[in-house]
């Protein structure tokens, strides 16, 4: 099994999204989840540390600059999704990748803290 190491570039970009209200609450994440093409799309037109941004993990002993390297993906380019979050949370639980599981815990309450109706 793969381990990952966590990028607190990711979560500070995620935070930055919160506050912004850049986020999505309800959504049903496999189907909003990017797919293979939508990341070849972004990577067309953005750098890889913007990539990056937008994973909570990093591949121990994976090249940077290549998809293999980033992993947990909390948004679909655009926005933070509250599902992928928890998602996240979940994989890294089951796992047990205690870093990335405290983030995206961290996460979720900063998110529910700020979001209209919680």
């Amino acid at each position: 099994m793969a381990s990952y190491a966590l990028n607190p570039e990711a979560v500070a970009h995620a935070k930055r999204l919160i506050d912004k209200r850049q986020y999505v609450l309800n959504s049903d994440w496999g189907e909003a989840q990017p797919s293979a093409e939508d990341e070849n799309r972004y990577l067309a037109r953005h750098a890889w540390d913007e990539y990056a941004a937008w994973h909570l993990g990093l591949t121990d002993g994976a090249n940077d600059g290549t998809k293999a390297r980033y992993a947990f993906v909390f948004g679909d380019f655009r926005r933070i999704h509250r599902t992928a979050i928890i998602a996240s949370h979940f994989r890294a639980a089951e796992w047990r990748h205690k870093a990335i599981e405290l983030a995206a815990h961290d996460l979720l309450q900063y998110l529910d803290e700020r979001a209209p109706g919680r």
